[in-house]
């Protein structure tokens, strides 16, 4: 069955374990709301299902499409159709955003794209998400704003086009035109009935632009709560997570 799972997961960072047994899954078509407060161990699942080697599984499995890929590498990974989004994007002098994309592109899809057909894909995503087309020439994430480092990695999301995207607080820093932006891209992303999404988050500001099909609240590791109705990210609004052990 085409689904991401995750089997009873423990993972630790540095000696401390982090993820105590979490189990969810990724649909194609839908879009999955993973919220929780700082330190409740989002950003080290999503490093952990990329297959980052600083993060150690200690038990568990992750299932990609009815394969164990608990063991394979980030490249591997990406190939097999896995993308994540960072929390902090890092700067790269001297590489643009196009030329990025384009070895990204034939890598990930094993391909050889040339110049000139790649130049017209980036311009067709860029123009659908409303980017200016300056952005391709600019090197990656260098002097971006935090929205526009958002809006750098919700591009590749449009251009790369994988199976499963896991989107790790790609709404954070960004004003309200860059959320716009991004809830666009993870709405064209999520239309698409052959591709899943995986959403981190630790508000509620999003969800008004994008329809959650599951929110799962995570703290201290553990899943505490899940709810399909889409009401379960208002609670967390009015209330805060201190109901759920904070």
């Amino acid at each position: 069955m085409s689904r991401l799972i995750v089997k009873d997961l423990y993972a630790s960072v540095n000696g401390l374990q982090i993820l105590k047994g979490i189990n969810l899954e990724v649909d194609l078509g839908k879009v999955h709301v993973l919220m929780g407060p700082n330190g409740a161990g989002k950003s080290c699942l999503a490093n952990v299902l990329m297959g980052n080697p600083k993060y150690i599984i200690d038990q568990g499995q992750i299932i990609l499409d009815g394969e164990n890929i608990t063991n394979l590498s980030p490249d591997e990974r990406a190939k097999k159709g896995l993308f994540m989004t960072f929390q902090y994007p890092t700067e790269i002098t001297g590489v643009t955003m196009s030329n990025f994309l384009r070895i990204a592109y034939n890598s990930i899809k094993n391909k050889n794209i040339d110049v000139l057909e790649f130049h017209k894909l980036l311009k067709d995503k860029m123009k659908e998400l409303n980017i200016d087309s300056n952005f391709s020439r600019r090197y990656l994430n260098e002097g971006f704003s935090g929205g526009e480092k958002k809006k750098s990695e919700v591009l590749q999301l449009a251009v790369l086009q994988p199976k499963y995207a896991i989107l790790d607080e790609t709404d954070s820093g960004t004003d309200i035109d860059a959320l716009k932006t991004i809830a666009k891209a993870i709405n064209n992303f999520r239309n698409n009935s052959t591709s899943g999404i995986l959403l981190i988050t630790h508000y509620n500001r999003i969800l008004q632009y994008i329809k959650p099909d599951k929110i799962t609240v995570m703290l201290d590791g553990k899943i505490v709560k899940e709810d399909d109705t889409g009401k379960l990210a208002d609670e967390i609004e009015a209330r805060g997570y201190s109901e759920y052990g904070l």
